[in-house]
């Protein structure tokens, strides 16, 4: 983080910018209309309040970066009065921020400037969920390949970082430290991505120990992460890695990934030694699910708490304690929070499920509640106006 608490880099300018020229095809056209109205019959000062719905986890620097620069492109000026400082916890239905200005020039920017709110905002709340509920464990944003497009991408960067850097704040949480593009990874003050191999390589090379030992050929100076379900066979696979760089595997240079899909149990499970396996390592976890979902997450297929306890002890029985593990597939919030119940051993989580789940609570809103500095706001929206002293 920098001095003034933003992400690393956040100003370096990466960002996909919206051009001014491209405003007028990219906004909603009844803010056109309004605006040669304004034109016409003379402009007035406006202030907006924006606010969401659900509450959120503040996340506005895309949002007034994009208003600084039309500001200054219609030699203007926008004041901006942040209620929340970024990083901050803001409830449903509280005003965010306000912003005063000229009418003509604001009118057509809400559309832009909402797009670049909401979403971020509620990223970065469910980044700092995950973050918080597993302290001790490092994340990675792998969320690219899930966005709409390079400005998403940028937005859920962004807002990984600073729930992130909530998570630090409120919990000494270790955090989001990496993403996978390059393009963003500014925002965790890293120069490139990070990421090894993904499961076409595993396939191009005929097996997971040949996939290994290309890897690390082409990349000899880098740590060695391995993905090891592809066969399913993801704790022989494991061993066998193992086995073939054992001073990587000493000296914590190694890490294995399990990235097993829902359809099917991890190598050596079913539901009953599920069960089993829990029961040995976190006999209190089975006891505190509330739902079938959580239950899932920590007896069922694909990457559960159970799995990972598995792996775990497969590797110390085979003399391999250093060996890290990296889980993804499916880590949402509420996969999180049952893993931190079962305190399952994983080292690095990859995900991008902190990505909005339910897109209308990304819905960001604007309403004028004042011109020429005189309250006025459209009925039922009264709680947006500026509280007045005494």
């Amino acid at each position: 983080m920098s001095a003034d608490g933003t992400p690393r880099g956040a100003r370096n300018g990466r960002e996909q910018a919206t051009r001014p020229e491209d405003v007028p095809v990219l906004t909603d056209q009844y803010f056109l209309k309004t605006k040669e109205v304004v034109r016409r019959f003379g402009d007035r000062r406006a202030t907006y309040a924006v606010f969401m719905r659900r509450p959120v986890i503040c996340t506005p620097r895309l949002f007034v970066e994009f208003l600084e620069a039309m500001a200054a492109d219609r030699k203007t000026r926008f004041d901006i009065e942040l209620n929340y400082a970024e990083g901050e916890w803001v409830g449903a239905g509280e005003a965010m921020m306000y912003i005063s200005g000229s009418l003509y020039h604001l009118v057509d920017l809400e559309t832009l400037f909402l797009q670049k709110l909401g979403a971020p905002c509620v990223a970065a709340y469910n980044a700092y969920a995950m973050c918080v509920d597993l302290p001790k464990v490092a994340f990675l944003a792998m969320d690219a390949r899930h966005c709409a497009g390079a400005e998403m991408a940028a937005m859920m960067a962004y807002a990984a970082a600073v729930g992130s850097a909530a998570a630090r704040r409120d919990a000494g949480a270790v955090g989001f430290i990496a993403n996978a593009t390059d393009a963003t990874a500014h925002y965790f003050g890293n120069e490139k991505g990070r990421g090894t191999m993904p499961h076409a390589l595993i396939g191009y090379a005929g097996s997971t120990l040949r996939a290994a030992e290309m890897f690390r050929e082409a990349h000899p100076d880098e740590n060695l992460t391995v993905l090891v379900d592809y066969f399913g066979r993801e704790v022989t696979d494991t061993l066998e890695v193992c086995r073939r760089f054992p001073d990587l595997a000493a000296a914590g240079s190694l890490a294995i990934r399990l990235d097993t899909h829902g359809g099917r149990y991890l190598e050596g499970l079913d539901l009953a030694k599920s069960y089993d396996v829990l029961e040995r390592h976190a006999p209190k976890a089975i006891r505190g699910y509330r739902t079938e979902a959580e239950l899932r997450y920590l007896v069922g297929t694909g990457v559960s708490a159970a799995a990972i306890w598995h792996v775990r002890r497969a590797l110390d029985d085979a003399g391999f304690p250093r060996v890290k593990i990296i889980a993804s597939s499916g880590f949402v919030p509420a996969k999180c929070r049952m893993m931190a119940v079962a305190e399952a051993p994983i080292d690095v989580i990859g995900t991008g499920s902190y990505l909005p789940e339910v897109w209308s609570e990304t819905y960001a809103t604007a309403d004028i509640v004042a011109y020429d500095d005189r309250p006025m706001v459209k009925a039922g929206r009264e709680f947006l106006l500026k509280k007045r002293d005494g």
